[in-house]
């Protein structure tokens, strides 16, 4: 009883594949309107802080 057994990194292939294509669905249905509002706020508080993070990153690195 043996299963075919796919490798760590085909797995995270795989799953990086699903994810990008949830992404991709997500970020059309915000384009068109159709994202939830409490989605919407969600997202918009974690782009701040992404973008909070890339400037004390970037500042950190000109130091």
């Amino acid at each position: 009883m043996s299963a075919p057994v796919i490798s760590r990194e085909q797995a995270f292939i795989n799953a990086r594949r699903v994810l990008d294509i949830a992404r991709e669905r997500r970020d059309r249905d915000r384009a068109a309107g159709r994202l939830d509002p409490a989605a919407e706020l969600i997202l918009r508080r974690i782009e701040r802080r992404q973008a909070a993070e890339r400037a004390n990153a970037t500042g950190r690195a000109a130091a």
